[in-house]
């Protein structure tokens, strides 16, 4: 799959960046990452391209972080459906 969420170049290594990140960092540190790339996304919306794409970014980043169990550092998993970003027909027809 080449989406915007999913790009072939993050599965350099049989595995895509976002799960190798959360096996390697504990769970307080995977949720500032993730934290952190919402907020990257929200401060630079309309300064660099698209500003609608920058709040589609940070809301998967948001709705990640959301499904974080909290429980004894237990992380539930991701629904798929939280790997893509859907474009609405009115999206497509604005760019």
């Amino acid at each position: 799959m080449n989406d915007a969420t999913s790009p072939d170049h993050y599965k350099i290594g049989g595995i895509e960046c976002i799960d190798y990140l959360r096996a390697k960092l504990t769970p307080e540190e995977f949720a500032g990452f993730l934290r952190g790339n919402a907020l990257k996304y929200l401060s630079r919306a309309g300064h660099k391209g698209d500003a609608t794409e920058d709040y589609r970014k940070a809301l998967w980043y948001v709705r990640y972080l959301a499904n974080l169990s909290g429980v004894e550092g237990q992380v539930r998993p991701i629904p798929r459906c939280l790997y893509t970003f859907q474009r609405t027909d009115q999206d497509k027809s604005t760019h």
